[in-house]
């Protein structure tokens, strides 16, 4: 099966983003939390149906950032959703290389995602770490 893959645009946060993380529990990052406001990403499909979507902080250093890694909870098929997931890492991975980046960094606490970034090639860095965020204004 072929996957499509797209930059996020304007409307993929609230018609899209903003239900997937609530359907796993998840509170959604404010939109400008995210790289570009909310557009700083890629989101895969299969045919019209969206499957994950996932963002690339790009830094001042050799580094690059992974996260907000996050699925269609409604699409079922475990073994697609698989290949989309490696698709969406490895096209942000391939971004941050282009973008002449050394590093790039992921943070996550479900195992799933973390075992499939180990699978395509991140080693573990610190364990048990809490992430922290200080709103300014």
């Amino acid at each position: 099966m072929v996957f499509d893959i797209r930059k996020l645009n304007s409307t993929d946060y609230e018609e899209t983003l903003v239900e997937w993380w609530k359907d796993w529990g998840w509170d959604p990052p404010a939109k400008d939390f995210l790289p570009n406001n909310g557009e700083g990403g890629f989101i895969v499909y299969e045919l019209e149906i969206p499957i994950c979507a996932g963002f690339l902080y790009v830094t001042n250093s050799q580094v690059a950032w992974v996260n907000w890694i996050v699925s269609n909870k409604k699409y079922t098929n475990k073994k697609k959703r698989e290949q989309t997931l490696n698709l969406l890492i490895n096209t942000l991975v391939n971004l941050a290389s282009n973008s002449g980046k050394s590093y790039v960094f992921a943070n996550n606490n479900n195992l799933h995602l973390i075992n499939r970034y180990l699978k395509l090639g991140f080693s573990k860095g610190c364990e048990n770490s809490t992430e922290l965020v200080y709103k300014i204004k």
